[in-house]
């Protein structure tokens, strides 16, 4: 695998907006993936990834850890402009570093709220000259398809409300179809409502038209929120990453073949 570290993604002067890459070695580069950590939007880190990316490697898939501002030095939507702009480097230096410019979008949790945000809030990809039908797929690990909590709680308002607003991917999906796979993971032991609104969120992508055969929902049974990402089976090998990279290979790059 090869590996380069702590690669500035913007020219806005922040020395935190930095993203590590992991590659195929030896073998060409199937896809990649660009992830965003989970963390509340406050917590959390590009690193630690290791094991997930040596998985998706191992396949033939890169992975590009971003980071992006949390609460409560950041503001909303910062941390939506940050991930547009991760995107946006990828896709122009995926070349450079001997990646595929087939580039799939995911996150866990906090990540995957960002990701939900960007494939159906057209706005942000829009503002770094891309679209959401520019990305092969998207990855929503345990995402909150509501306004995420902690934008509510630095709004001084109670963090449990379940609210669908201008920062809420439900909000946005009678308004975008970007017709592309999208694999959904939550646990059946997730946080509080989590599995209940992500079944909403099929079910609300279902009756705005979306095509559900590009639609995979996996309910991972006896984890807590998040806990398969980073587990192995008896054989040593990672769950989650296994389940992205046969995602990939089922609707992405078979396709391409």
């Amino acid at each position: 695998m090869l590996t380069y570290f702590d690669i500035p993604y913007t020219a806005r002067p922040d020395p935190d907006l930095c993203l590590d890459i992991f590659a195929p070695e030896d073998v060409p580069c199937r896809a990649t993936v660009v992830w965003l950590h989970g963390g509340g939007i406050e917590n959390g880190s590009r690193k630690g990834v290791d094991r997930l990316a040596k998985s998706l490697c191992a396949r033939g898939f890169a992975m590009v850890s971003a980071e992006y501002r949390l609460f409560p030095n950041a503001k909303y939507p910062d941390f939506l402009v940050d991930a547009a702009e991760a995107v946006r480097w990828t896709a122009d230096h995926a070349i450079g570093y001997g990646l595929s410019e087939t580039i799939l979008l995911g996150g866990s949790s906090a990540g995957a709220y960002i990701t939900m945000m960007l494939c159906f809030d057209r706005q942000y990809l829009a503002a770094v000259e891309l679209n959401p039908e520019a990305l092969a797929g998207y990855l929503f690990d345990a995402g909150q398809p509501t306004t995420h909590f902690n934008v509510l709680k630095y709004r001084d308002v109670d963090p449990r409300r379940l609210i669908v607003d201008e920062a809420g991917p439900l909000f946005h999906i009678q308004n975008a179809q970007p017709d592309r796979p999208i694999l959904i993971t939550v646990s059946d032991n997730d946080m509080p409502a989590r599995l209940e609104q992500n079944q909403l969120l099929m079910a609300t992508m279902k009756h705005f038209g979306y095509d559900m055969d590009k639609v995979e929902f996996h309910l991972m049974k006896g984890f807590k929120h998040t806990g398969y990402t980073h587990a192995a089976d008896a054989e040593g090998r990672m769950i989650y990453g296994d389940l992205v990279a046969g995602f990939i290979e089922r609707h992405i790059t078979a396709e391409s073949t």
